[in-house]
């Protein structure tokens, strides 16, 4: 059994498994995100704003003559806002919110999927110590330029739109510093998948050739 077969074989044994740690993957995500907002700016959120997201995609659609500008606009298309609400400017002000928006969770759930794709081959995998702990690294700087990347945290002092590089002015780097961060984000998500990817069929291969090892040495016996 080659690479590819090795990964439909285990896509087919534990599905169950990776879809259910995509939805946690990516549920958690917002709570974590939520959770680092609130300990930041110690303040709790005081509004929840919904979006007719479905109805939005389908007036984009309608709207839109472009299909090239059609997907990006849907892309940051927003479900759902949580923040926190300034009112001693007039009508108030956000000064943090969460935004839950719906392409960024199916990201997060391709991440979940991957990486519960990435554990199950690595178990029972006889390589040493050594290589299993870059492997397992590998994967963890994979799956952490994702998640970074698609943090969808604003913050008014970051213009107040959601984007990853909140979570680095959050941390202490220059808001002009972090803003200027902002266009690799793209970049740094692709190498994170690129990474995952690269695991998954080294994973794939070396248990490929480690089922075949027996065959062999009965062969040369």
């Amino acid at each position: 059994m080659g690479g590819l077969g090795v990964i439909g074989a285990e896509i087919r044994q534990n599905w169950p498994r990776m879809i259910l740690n995509g939805v946690l993957v990516a549920a958690l995500f917002q709570l974590f995100m939520l959770v680092a907002l609130i300990v930041r700016f110690q303040a709790l959120p005081n509004y929840v704003t919904g979006y007719d997201w479905f109805g939005n995609v389908i007036h984009i659609i309608r709207s839109t003559p472009s299909l090239s500008d059609m997907g990006p606009i849907i892309w940051e298309e927003w479900l759902l806002e949580v923040g926190h609400m300034n009112y001693d400017y007039g009508a108030g002000i956000s000064e943090w919110s969460l935004n839950v928006i719906p392409s960024r969770l199916f990201v997060l759930f391709v991440l979940g999927a991957m990486m519960a794709l990435c554990l199950g081959l690595m178990r029972g995998d006889t390589c040493s110590r050594t290589a299993s702990g870059s492997m397992r690294a590998a994967t963890g700087l994979g799956a952490l330029l994702i998640a970074m990347t698609n943090a969808t945290m604003s913050w008014v002092v970051c213009c107040a739109t959601p984007t990853w590089v909140v979570g680095l002015a959050m941390l202490g780097l220059g808001v002009s510093s972090s803003l200027a961060l902002e266009r690799v984000g793209p970049v740094f998500s692709i190498f994170g998948f690129a990474l995952l990817v690269a695991m998954i069929f080294t994973l794939a291969w070396r248990r490929a050739r480690q089922t075949a090892e027996p065959k062999g040495a009965l062969s040369n016996a």
